[in-house]
């Protein structure tokens, strides 16, 4: 008779639940080992990349920035007076002389107020004349009354002195010599009155005078801006050179004060330049600047730099010291290339898509051999318009990755083919 074994059927269950725990742990361990493992390096064809070398030597820094060319010399003119525009006599990029007429203005007020002007100045001469020859005939009658007191004071002198000798003698009486006495001493203070109160009218004279001529020369001071005032409604360019704006139209009303043209000399010019706020400490002046025309280069050199910052950068002044290219005008876009210094025996690299000064950042370098490029540490130190100084985290030789990677910044390595 057959005999049932239970305990076998016990046994191959335990040894099933046995390997599968076997199995779970396995797929578990094989799972974390897996997972401590990096990603596969991407393949990155070689000739989308940026690369560059390090090399070792001397490293020209150098600040760029856009720009313009100005003129050295430009003049505003402005209108004289409240005017309307009545014709735009001259267009702007023609060439004028310095009493070219740019535009004709009107305002009869200013042409009334120039005749009034010289109406009053014509006036105060007139007046300051017949004042002077009025005074002049009192001066005269006062005169003419003094030379009669003096010859009257001579006379009763005279006769007082013959009196004196003919009274020691007896002839006539001391009573009649000295009342002849007093008379000639009352006439002596009477021209000494006369002197002074002619010296006092000359004094008058010369201050009624004086007040006269200071008005008259007032009045023709008025009646000259009067005058510039109605010659400013013909606006002239005052100086030779091309006309560049007219910023009005023909029948706009105008106050005083307001710009109507801008005049400059085109074959002076200078550069103006705008560089990053962030570079401009390394700036002074007399550095040697490089100006592209895209017409050609011209030396430079900075002359000028703006206390302010506007909009992140600061304007630069440059003077050209060579011949400019043709076709080189006001306003033209121009590059300007600041040399900073020139650094001795360092190490340097074209600068990384994210490379600062004086920053640290993580570089892919290329091995060689493998051509895996590994990330690693690079210090950064200072920096130019297209290098960089290297100042740990590379050797010379060493090839790097400068084109942007962030896209593959989960990665450690990179295979570039």
């Amino acid at each position: 008779m057959d005999i049932q074994r239970i305990d076998f059927a016990k046994l191959k269950r335990r040894r099933q639940i046995g390997f599968g725990l076997l199995g779970v742990v396995a797929v578990i361990a094989l799972g974390g080992f897996v997972a401590q493992l990096d990603p596969a390096a991407p393949k990155v064809p070689r000739e989308s990349l940026w690369l560059d070398t390090v090399k070792q030597g001397e490293m020209l820094r150098e600040v760029r920035g856009p720009g313009t060319l100005v003129p050295k010399e430009i003049r505003w003119i402005a209108a004289e007076t409240a005017a309307r525009v009545d014709r735009i006599v001259v267009k702007p990029g023609a060439t004028v002389a310095a009493d070219t007429v740019i535009l004709e203005l009107s305002n009869p007020d200013v042409v009334e107020a120039q005749l009034q002007a010289e109406a009053a100045h014509t006036a105060a001469k007139a007046d300051y004349l017949a004042r002077q020859m009025t005074l002049e005939s009192q001066l005269l009658d006062q005169r003419a009354n003094l030379a009669g007191f003096e010859a009257d004071f001579e006379s009763a002198r005279l006769q007082a002195d013959a009196e004196s000798e003919l009274a020691s003698k007896g002839i006539i009486s001391a009573l009649q010599y000295k009342r002849s006495q007093l008379t000639a001493d009352q006439l002596k203070l009477r021209v000494g009155i006369e002197k002074e109160r002619i010296a006092k009218f000359e004094r008058t004279i010369g201050a009624q005078l004086a007040a006269d001529r200071a008005r008259a020369e007032q009045l023709a001071h008025a009646a000259v801006q009067r005058m510039r005032q109605v010659e400013g409604l013909r606006l002239r360019a005052g100086i030779a050179g091309v006309l560049q704006q007219v910023p009005v139209q023909e029948g706009q009303q105008v106050i005083a004060g307001t710009n109507l043209a801008r005049v400059a000399k085109p074959g002076e010019l200078r550069a103006e330049l705008r560089i990053p706020e962030t570079q401009i400490k390394d700036i002074v002046f007399g550095q040697s600047v490089r100006i592209d025309t895209r017409n050609g280069i011209v030396d430079g050199r900075v002359t000028r730099i703006d206390p302010a910052v506007l909009n992140g950068s600061v304007l630069v002044d440059v003077e050209l010291a060579g011949e400019l290219p043709a076709g080189a005008r006001p306003d033209l876009s121009v590059d300007g290339t600041i040399e900073i210094e020139r650094l001795e025996n360092v190490l340097y690299v074209g600068r990384p898509a994210y490379g600062q000064a004086d920053s640290e950042v993580r570089l892919f370098r290329i091995d060689a051999e493998t051509g895996i490029a590994l990330r690693i540490p690079v210090r950064l130190g200072r920096a130019s318009v297209s290098v960089i100084e290297v100042q740990q985290g590379l050797a010379v030789g060493d090839q790097i990755i400068l084109s942007d990677t962030s896209q593959w910044e989960a990665f450690a390595r990179l295979r570039v083919d």
